[in-house]
């Protein structure tokens, strides 16, 4: 299957990204209790399409350590000024309620992988 067809079949497989909000961002990000990995990205920013597919991808390696969150900018502007998200994508660590890496640009799937396995410890 296709990554446009995965992107718009409807389903939330487990481990998949799932969206957070303004509304929703403290209770999912910073009072969880696993580390979580917030990328902020908007629809019309291909880049941004691109690193949604290596997220998809390597979710489901990560169920249950790591929380893959994503979060649309333009939906979602307060949360993002409030961590200066001024290019996309970017996408932020957080680990005990705090931002403790930043990765902004496109960031190849084993460089990726690398970060995620040091954080899910």
């Amino acid at each position: 299957m296709g990554i446009i067809k995965k992107l718009f079949s409807g389903t939330q497989k487990p481990g998949k990204p799932r969206p957070v909000t303004d509304e929703t961002f403290q209770s999912e990000v910073i009072e969880s209790d696993i580390p979580v990995l917030v990328d902020f990205w908007a629809s019309w920013c291909a880049p941004c399409r691109v690193m949604g597919g290596l997220l998809d991808e390597i979710g489901p390696e990560y169920l249950d350590r790591v929380n893959i969150l994503k979060l649309n900018v333009e939906q979602n502007q307060r949360t993002a000024a409030a961590f200066g998200v001024r290019s996309i994508p970017t996408m932020i660590i957080f680990k005990g309620g705090k931002p403790i890496d930043r990765i902004v640009g496109l960031l190849p799937l084993n460089p990726l992988r690398r970060k995620l396995d040091i954080l899910a410890g």
